[in-house]
């Protein structure tokens, strides 16, 4: 699979820009010789030089190394969004598509969770549980779940008519196992690729989130308060916006690409493009 992923050079791409994100966020700190929180007033708003890559901020804090802090941070959250969307997300779709009897209550909750705005939902559910990581992560798993939900609902509705199926229950295989072994196992395909863009949704909503404030603390370095805190210094000092944007755009279309090269190879109308 990885190799033909590489053959398409948008994917080889996203690829190679995601890689270069994971590094300096997991490296990047740690080779630093700047403190993401040390405050330096003589060297506050400092242009890109060698002894600042990337110049530094308001607090003559460098840009570098908060970015890679940051990027751990989006990261991670991305990641933990998507497990939770998925456990949730999975669950919903498999109770609802192959319970009859589930299918009609579950499928209304469904819809009334995608009717709102993800944004406004997100802002809605960090307010009432208060900003932190974890809490930012239960609420974009929540928002992002339905997403999955629907998917793994429609498809279940099909693959629990098949032949195959009615065989397993003809035979006294139970109903778990059924579910795990012979619905479940036909859905990762679909699942992996809506799991990537979850990943860059949840990502980009993590920035939206942290640069209005209802985010995690405005202490811990995000892209999203990095751009928040340098809009006042946009004509002094652009490079404190520009920057942490370059890199939430960067990660967002490199997990697009990906996704879109994952849904291509999966897919069997598509494989034969590759």
């Amino acid at each position: 699979m990885l190799r033909a992923l590489l053959a398409r050079k948008a994917v080889a791409a996203g690829l190679v820009v995601l890689l270069l994100i994971l590094l300096l966020a997991v490296f990047g700190p740690l080779l630093s010789p700047w403190s993401p929180s040390k405050l330096s007033l003589v060297s506050r708003l400092k242009p890109p030089s060698a002894a600042h890559l990337l110049g530094t901020d308001d607090f003559g804090r460098d840009i570098l190394t908060r970015l890679a802090v940051a990027g751990r941070l989006s990261l991670t959250v991305g990641f933990a969004v998507v497990v939770v969307s998925a456990l949730l997300g999975v669950t919903l779709g498999l109770l609802a598509g192959f319970f009859r009897r589930l299918d009609a209550p579950l499928a209304r909750l469904i819809d009334a969770m995608m009717a709102f705005p993800d944004i406004l939902l997100a802002i809605s559910l960090v307010a009432a549980l208060g900003p932190s990581v974890v809490n930012v992560v239960a609420a974009l798993g929540i928002v992002y779940a339905p997403r999955l939900a629907r998917i793994v609902r429609a498809s279940t509705l099909v693959i629990r008519e098949l032949p195959y199926v009615e065989a397993a229950r003809a035979l006294g295989v139970s109903t778990p196992r059924i579910i795990l072994r012979h619905v479940l196992r036909n859905l990762l395909s679909p699942i992996m690729v809506q799991s990537t863009f979850i990943f860059a949704s949840a990502m980009l909503a993590e920035a939206g989130l942290s640069f209005l404030g209802v985010g995690v603390s405005p202490s811990v370095p995000t892209w999203g308060t990095m751009i928040a805190q340098g809009r006042q210094y946009l004509d002094q000092a652009p490079w404190i916006m520009f920057f942490p944007g370059l890199s939430i755009v960067l990660a967002v279309l490199a997990l697009q690409l990906v996704g879109d090269g994952l849904r291509d190879l999966l897919d069997p109308r598509l494989a034969r493009d590759l």
